[in-house]
């Protein structure tokens, strides 16, 4: 599974660059202001999530058998889902109900930065093999 955290993290954080470009370039002249600050944000925190993701992935290598990791990575992706994916759709088609979707992506990822702490704090109470 950590090879396949690693890939769908570098493969979002790919896509948040192809939406940010596309963002600045493509649809600046399509959206108002607010419109576009809405979609950047959802790029934003779409990058800050997949480079939590490739860390998740390598982490998952070097403790393989913490379940923790797993729950944190599909909270993290789905967070982005829910987060980013929402701005994007709000941003795109005006529709301001989608924006009760966003605080879920957002707590998710709140779960997920949570699960990763609590596995760093687990892994450095357990002894160590030297």
């Amino acid at each position: 599974m950590a090879s396949w955290v690693v890939f769908v993290g570098a493969l979002s954080g790919f896509f948040s660059v192809l939406l940010g470009a596309f963002a600045a370039h493509g649809l600046k002249q399509r959206l108002t202001e607010k419109a576009l600050s809405t979609f950047q944000t959802g790029v934003d925190y779409q990058m800050y999530h997949s480079l939590g993701l490739v860390l998740l992935g390598l982490l998952m290598f070097q403790w393989p058998e913490r379940v923790l990791l797993k729950w944190s990575s599909l909270s993290m992706m789905m967070g982005m889902l829910l987060f980013s994916g929402s701005l994007y759709v709000l941003a795109i088609s005006g529709i301001s109900r989608l924006g009760i979707v966003t605080p879920f992506g957002g707590l998710l990822f709140l779960i997920a930065w949570f699960l990763l702490s609590l596995t760093a704090f687990n892994e450095g109470r357990l002894p160590t093999i030297t």
